[in-house]
């Protein structure tokens, strides 16, 4: 691999690695549910219902992995970019939807009213950015199209940055309530704040290589 291709992998491997710890517990729940093992009060909604978080785990490692490789300049100036955008789309809308079905009808632990509105907003959030991005590129305005899809992905793969704004949450046991309602939010609003930045700074890129 050239000097240059070697360049435009850094921030694809890094959010894969980003989505590599919910990918595995994602993996692993399938794998508990498909084996039968021991059904206890934290996953007793999923063998009760298990198509939603089987098709959220499916859909989610799917739109997160083929996501990343969408940010890789050579991929985007080939097919690849388009063919796999018709999975990525799809994988992306069926994780949303299937986590705000998750949201609303499985059954609720105690204390997290919060964070159950906080889902409901970003994966609402998710789903319009997506429908967003798709009615763009229909009008062939990539720009807006490569904003949109960047928004909608920053909120997908929200869970990966969670596992630090929850960890240290986690080891001092505040399980429930306001501070694991507001460790989620952070995880979602930092990746949409990096999103952000990489959208606004495409400009200046574009200008400083037109002028070289």
């Amino acid at each position: 691999m050239t000097a240059p291709a070697r360049r435009q992998w850094p921030v694809p491997a890094a959010l894969i690695l980003l989505a590599a710890v919910p990918v595995i517990a994602g993996a692993a729940r399938v794998t508990q549910l498909s084996a039968g093992a021991e059904i206890t009060p934290d996953n007793a909604r999923f063998f009760a219902s298990p198509v939603p978080v089987v098709a959220h785990i499916v859909s989610a490692t799917v739109f997160c992995v083929l996501g990343a490789l969408q940010f890789v300049p050579s991929l985007r100036r080939r097919p690849w970019h388009r063919i796999s955008g018709r999975f990525v789309l799809p994988c992306g809308l069926v994780s949303a939807l299937s986590g705000l079905w998750m949201t609303a009808f499985y059954p609720k632990p105690p204390h997290d009213e919060l964070l159950n509105v906080l889902r409901f907003g970003f994966g609402g959030g998710m789903v319009a950015c997506l429908l967003l991005g798709f009615a763009a590129v229909r009008r062939r305005d990539f720009d807006r199209h490569r904003a949109w899809m960047m928004r909608g992905y920053a909120i997908g793969i929200g869970a990966g940055t969670q596992v630090f704004t929850l960890g240290p949450l986690l080891l001092l046991e505040y399980q429930y309530g306001l501070p694991r309602a507001l460790g989620h939010a952070a995880g979602w609003l930092i990746n949409l704040a990096v999103a952000e930045w990489f959208i606004r700074r495409r400009p200046a890129r574009v200008l400083a290589v037109a002028s070289a």
